[in-house]
């Protein structure tokens, strides 16, 4: 399959090696320019670590600033978010040929917004999770490709939560599902609003949504992936 990668930081990364140890192809990412408290675009040490792997290995790199549909080759089959902080609007969306999948570190509908995994550790929850799902224009809100639980060990911190369980869990689940719809199989689980629950964004700013600056009412007007921002890069 023919990935084009829309993310951050080493769980992106991750996340393109599998896919290519696994035989797919990426052949575009998209991420910011740099690292989170870099300044210095003259040196390759200060570029967000997804921007460096596709550097030596060729692969065009866009800023996510700028990313819109035209940045996608018409190869395209899959758009996948991996921390992205950034909308992908649906003409970008539209671009893929199969899907748009991205990653939510909970047990969706549980902890919709940017702040998932701080909100688990502040309430408490003895379980937590990951969710792959098809990314639309409801935040978060899409239908469920993919879903697993991981208990939340005792003394856990949201860093140690993400980087220990929920993002190698997320490197799993979103290999598992491009895998599944490269043979033709296709999940969509319809998520329970009902169960949903949505926390608001602790300290972080607000989502960056590149296609709004589009006219009003055109159809680049944009759905969010992957709306939370764990500070880890």
């Amino acid at each position: 399959m023919n990935i084009y990668i829309s993310g951050r930081g080493f769980f992106a990364v991750e996340v393109a090696e599998a896919l290519v140890d696994a035989g797919h192809h990426v052949v575009g990412v998209a991420s910011p320019a740099l690292r989170d408290g870099h300044s210095d675009e003259s040196s390759a040490l200060s570029w967000d670590r997804l921007r460096s792997w596709a550097f030596p290995r060729d692969v065009p790199w866009t800023d996510s600033k700028t990313l819109r549909a035209r940045h996608l080759p018409d190869s395209v089959d899959i758009v996948l978010a991996a921390h992205s902080h950034a909308f992908i609007g649906r003409e970008t969306r539209a671009r893929a040929k199969v899907a748009a999948i991205g990653y939510h570190p909970s047990l969706l509908p549980l902890h919709r917004g940017r702040d998932a995994i701080r909100w688990t550790i502040r309430d408490g929850d003895k379980a937590a999770g990951g969710t792959v799902y098809h990314l639309t224009e409801r935040t978060d809100g899409g239908p469920i490709a993919a879903q697993e639980h991981v208990l939340v060990p005792r003394g856990s911190t949201a860093r140690s939560l993400w980087r220990e369980h929920l993002a190698p869990l997320g490197v799993h689940l979103l290999l598992r599902v491009v895998n599944d719809l490269a043979q033709g199989r296709r999940v969509e689980v319809p998520q329970d609003d009902e169960l949903a629950t949505w926390e608001p964004a602790m300290d972080s700013a607000p989502l960056f949504k590149p296609e709004l600056i589009a006219l009003p009412g055109s159809a680049s007007d944009a759905v969010v992936s992957d709306s939370w921002a764990l500070r880890t890069g």
